[in-house]
């Protein structure tokens, strides 16, 4: 078994927990895979670029917190090998386990004692009016989001062509369920099962009151456009990096992408383990 090793080194005991996960591997004869900001941490010369451990790795343990499992996303690119993430403190709602699980992560990998989750992943595409097409790909959610004016935004919004509601907000939300616990749960919106088939559009901030989020079929495509008369600068985001100003005319849609990303549950920790710790819920 391969298993490569990603860590974000600007989390405390970023060191000592890619060191400690090393040795653990290796002691269970488990062959270690270096990505190269790893290998440059810890001092070992040879490194492998994101894109090789995704050709050559069984799985991938990423070493940080929901936020480095994004970034790996976008680094690793299209690929269908399983992304355990090991937190660096608390459990996350992507991460397998913590970084006091070390030995029962790899026993759990040795004896194949594992599920993997399938995570919808969503394809944007930003339509520019004298500019070539921009293509993204998103674990969480796209975000168009006023600038620093304190002006509502109009975005007329369509599913499958046709006009669903212009918003009136600070911007628009389209979430795959994983993102459901993210931004767009700060934003009012529902918590959604991961392995549910759907996408949540929720407005932020809106001006009516009936404006609510909305939950339609993954295979659904989303269209964005802003209002023609606005002349205040929108952002459009991706999982929170990818900032580009839109310019007037740009439209966006927005789909579920045809790859999906595979992430590892251990026994005993789900999505609802996750929940109860994160937002208190009492367990029986």
């Amino acid at each position: 078994m391969k298993v490569a090793i990603m860590v974000n080194a600007d989390k405390p005991f970023a060191r000592r927990t890619a060191r400690a996960l090393l040795d653990v591997l290796i002691s269970r004869k488990i062959t270690p895979l270096l990505h190269t900001e790893t290998a440059d941490l810890l001092g070992i010369a040879q490194g492998f670029s994101a894109t090789h451990l995704a050709e050559e790795a069984d799985i991938i343990a990423v070493l940080g917190g929901d936020g480095t499992m994004l970034s790996s996303q976008e680094k690793l690119g299209v690929m269908d090998k399983p992304v355990a993430g090991i937190n660096i403190g608390t459990l996350g709602f992507l991460t397998s386990c913590t970084d006091s699980e070390l030995e029962f992560f790899a026993d759990s990998l040795l004896a194949g004692d594992y599920q993997v989750s399938r995570r919808i992943l969503l394809h944007a595409e930003i339509q520019f009016p004298d500019q070539p097409t921009q293509q993204f790909t998103a674990l969480n959610e796209v975000v168009l989001a006023r600038g620093q004016t304190g002006k509502l935004v109009i975005l007329h919004t369509t599913i499958n062509g046709e006009l669903v509601n212009r918003y009136r907000s600070d911007g628009l939300i389209v979430a795959t369920p994983t993102g459901s616990t993210a931004y767009s749960l700060s934003a009012g919106g529902p918590l959604i099962s991961p392995e549910a088939r759907v996408l949540v559009i929720t407005p932020i901030c809106p001006h009516s009151l009936s404006d609510r989020s909305l939950v339609v079929d993954d295979n659904d495509e989303i269209g964005i456009e802003p209002d023609s008369r606005m002349d205040e600068p929108l952002f459009f985001t991706i999982d929170g990096r990818d900032i580009i100003r839109l310019p007037a005319g740009a439209r966006i849609s927005v789909r579920r992408a045809k790859h999906a990303f595979h992430l590892v549950r251990l026994r005993n920790r789900s999505f609802y383990l996750a929940l109860r710790q994160k937002l208190g819920w009492v367990s029986s």
